[in-house]
């Protein structure tokens, strides 16, 4: 179906047939009714579907019909109300949209909306009488093309620095941004991802042009979704050092690299929140400092039975520490806490298990007691 030559009336016409067709799919379900609002109407939706309820009385549904809708701008009106004719026992406001992203079905939930598209894809709740969801059909719509895509290594910084519990709570501007984000982001790029977390209602904007985290949570599920681990390289090593004299070493190549050297994954999940423990040593180590980590931790390149796990970054935000990150007590610095989890969660084994009991017991609780909602 080609969105582009279709009239408003004939998007609206399309939904309505949709949303029939969902409706009779429920067989038990008897004497509704859908009639279009009409143009002009004050009412503030286009359609109107009313239900009869088990104990009497009716159900509407407020339906919105929309060509495109950004989740930034879902949130202007997600709050209003409707008042449909007939004193309606429940009223559920719904919107519809030839294609409902995932985003603006998860903004939908939050605050109470039902929703449809053209693809068949739904989630309706009436209460006191049915709830209706699917979610797996094809796009029949070309959704609109991301601002930005959040899978780069020059977005990834941004991302980081935005979702470090230590600056969640952050007024940010775009300049910045941009010195948390050295090297290689430039302006522009900072520009293109923040209008993107904007448009995506990942962050609130402030009157006086900065910007703010505002969905913590989802944004770090949304970069985790499309995060590349398989971008790093894996270097599989063996050491005879155990223990203390392993940490000591470590912290060793902490000094020599400046901080471009950290224990990652399951190693830096056993410092942030202890959970699933496991033989291997797991570090990030930069390209060029590899020779420095050899000789230091006296470490052997292995095809098997490595106890040293070496990640070689594709980009230095993985080091990034915020304003604050020091080493631990006289041991090498790990990965921040949201790098561990997006590395934990893509880097197989007990990994998603290790990544949730990090998201519950470090990031959630940090990002509560800076005042966000998760």
């Amino acid at each position: 179906m080609n969105m582009k030559n279709l009239s408003a009336v004939g998007l609206e016409n399309a939904l309505a047939a949709k949303l029939e067709k969902l409706l009779r799919g429920v067989d038990w379900l008897r004497g509704w009714q859908i009639k279009h609002v009409g143009e002009g109407s004050d009412a503030g939706f286009d359609l109107l579907a009313t239900l009869p309820l088990p104990g009497g009385g009716k159900a509407a549904l407020c339906v919105e019909c929309k060509r495109e809708l950004r989740p930034s701008v879902f949130l202007m009106v997600a709050d209003k109300t409707f008042s449909p004719a007939g004193r309606p026992k429940v009223v559920v406001p719904v919107l519809a949209l030839p294609c409902v992203s995932p985003r603006v079905a998860e903004l939908c939930a939050e605050h109470g909306w039902s929703w449809f598209d053209l693809a068949g894809n739904h989630r309706l709740d009436i209460p006191g009488l049915l709830r209706l969801q699917h979610t797996s059909n094809e796009p029949v719509h070309e959704r609109p093309r991301p601002t930005a895509n959040l899978s780069t290594p020059e977005a990834g910084r941004v991302v980081r620095a935005l979702l470090l519990p230590e600056n969640a709570g952050r007024r940010w501007t775009q300049r910045h941004m941009q010195t948390h984000c050295q090297p290689n982001v430039s302006l522009g790029l900072v520009n293109k991802v923040v209008r993107h977390l904007r448009d995506e209602a990942f962050i609130e904007m402030r009157e006086d042009g900065g910007f703010q985290l505002r969905d913590p949570l989802k944004l770090l599920f949304a970069w985790r979704d499309v995060y590349r681990f398989d971008r790093h390289e894996r270097r599989g090593y063996f050491t005879l050092l155990r223990g203390k004299k392993l940490q000591d070493a470590l912290a060793g190549l902490d000094l020599r690299t400046g901080g471009f050297a950290a224990y990652a994954a399951f190693s830096a999940a056993e410092f942030q929140a202890p959970h699933v423990r496991q033989p291997k040593t797991w570090l990030y180590v930069r390209e060029k400092d590899v020779s420095t980590f050899e000789r230091l931790v006296d470490a052997k390149p292995v095809e098997s039975g490595e106890n040293l796990t070496v990640l070689i970054p594709n980009d230095d935000g993985v080091f990034y520490l915020g304003d604050g990150g020091t080493m631990g007590d006289h041991r090498m610095r790990c990965t921040n806490a949201v790098q561990t989890y997006v590395d934990l969660f893509h880097c197989g084994g007990r990994g998603e298990e290790a990544a949730e009991a990090l998201l519950n017991q470090r990031l959630k609780p940090e990002w509560k007691i800076r005042g966000l909602n998760i």
